[in-house]
């Protein structure tokens, strides 16, 4: 049995001479606990945010997108796109055209993505499960065009669920130049009808902008004939997302980018894994805080057991082995801290996954989820078990090594 380690167990759970130091040492413990815990809750929490905004994008964003290196638009019958298109792996491929236009209702104006896609759209998404109103998912019917726009833009163009006269688009001209003298010929314009639904994503950026419609009357207004913005894709179910990605990347070379749904938000998740990054960082400020408690427990120690290093020095117990006796003390102090803010941390967790103890709101409805969304990942366990060693075991190192080496010098003195 490694003999510093023994000792350092045996002073852990003995009666100590004054009573205060079996109180500084559990408080001690109980600070490292309390940062490990805030440390689980946090992180956790701010995970449980990221996958929850994932699963809004997951219902409108395709599971990989194609798109241009270099422009906006390429030809839909390029020869690198066919062959991802025959893909085994590959359920769905729908071409889509996007871009920015005006569009005006009445005396109401704003600006707007216009989103052409196919018919297999509601396939390759889940837009029916996002539609609200009496109407029905429809892009055209025979030369009528359709448009499907977003809860919040129905609120600012005043058009409600369904409007009952045209909404004219207007898209600048791709070739040319706009002649001030006469705008209108610097424009294209056309019009849309509305099926009697609109679509809620709960997210901003689609709500307020976005009209979905046919990729025919997308390639009219945006000049782009023959012409595609993206390759959406949909997966077979037993597709390994990540080796697809790859695969495609090879086919198309440098001529095209492939993003999948966290690519395609990366400013939002990159937003927020910097917050994580801070707020794992300030804390772990705050757990160095509460290892220097161990410190001064520690301190105590040496001075109530320095007869019982005299006498481990009279058996043969060399000073090294002396100050890894408290070092071990210490470490083991941080250790039961540790094991226990991450059980209760996790239960803490548990309990807010099953019972959403912590509401958003008091108001039902008023957010996307009522109680704080929860999300234990277990790399972020281990790095912050991992955390609380490392940070125990700086803290107390260096103070244990010199607080122990001048006490032994006096001893011997």
């Amino acid at each position: 049995m490694n003999f510093p380690f023994y000792i350092a167990r045996r002073y852990l759970f003995s009666k100590k001479s004054t009573h205060v130091i079996n109180v500084i040492s559990g408080i001690a413990a109980a600070g490292v606990a309390v940062a490990t815990t805030a440390l689980v809750v946090v992180l956790s929490g701010f995970n449980g945010f990221t996958d929850l905004v994932a699963s809004f994008f997951t219902t409108f964003d395709p599971q990989l997108k194609v798109v241009p290196a270099e422009g906006k638009s390429a030809p839909a019958d390029d020869e690198l796109l066919l062959q991802v298109k025959q893909l085994p792996e590959v359920d769905i491929a729908m071409e889509c055209v996007e871009d920015q236009a005006l569009a005006v209702y009445e005396d109401k104006q704003a600006m707007v993505t216009v989103k052409g896609v196919e018919d297999s759209f509601d396939e390759l998404t889940s837009i029916r499960s996002l539609l609200y109103g009496d109407g029905s998912y429809d892009l055209h019917a025979a030369n009528l065009q359709y448009g499907i726009i977003g809860i919040r833009l129905a609120q600012d163009l005043g058009t409600g669920a369904r409007w009952h006269d045209y909404m004219h688009i207007y898209a600048p001209q791709r070739e040319g130049q706009i002649s001030m003298t006469n705008l209108s010929e610097g424009f294209v314009s056309d019009s849309l009808l509305s099926p009697g639904v609109v679509f809620q994503m709960k997210q901003s950026r689609y709500d307020n902008g976005y009209i979905i419609t046919s990729i025919d009357f997308a390639r009219n207004l945006f000049s782009l004939q023959g012409e595609l913005s993206a390759l959406e894709l949909r997966m077979k179910p037993d597709a390994d997302i990540s080796k697809v990605k790859r695969k495609i990347e090879k086919i198309v070379g440098g001529k095209y980018k492939v993003m999948d749904r966290y690519e395609l938000q990366a400013d939002t998740f990159k937003i927020m894994q910097v917050e994580k990054l801070f707020a794992y960082v300030f804390l772990t400020f705050i757990l160095l805080v509460a290892c220097f408690n161990i410190v001064g427990s520690l301190s105590m120690l040496i001075i109530d057991k320095k007869d019982d290093v005299q006498t481990l020095r009279n058996i043969g117990a060399t000073d090294r082995q002396i100050q890894k006796i408290f070092l071990f003390e210490g470490r083991m102090i941080s250790m039961a801290g540790a094991v226990v803010g991450v059980v209760v941390g996790l239960l803490l967790c548990w309990l807010q996954q099953t019972f959403g103890l912590v509401r958003l709101g008091d108001s039902s409805g008023s957010y996307v989820v009522d109680a704080y969304p929860i999300s234990v990942h277990p790399w972020d366990i281990v790095l912050i078990f991992v955390t609380v060693i490392l940070v125990g075991w700086i803290a107390v190192w260096y103070p244990v090594r010199v607080i122990s080496k001048n006490k032994l010098k006096e001893k011997r003195q």
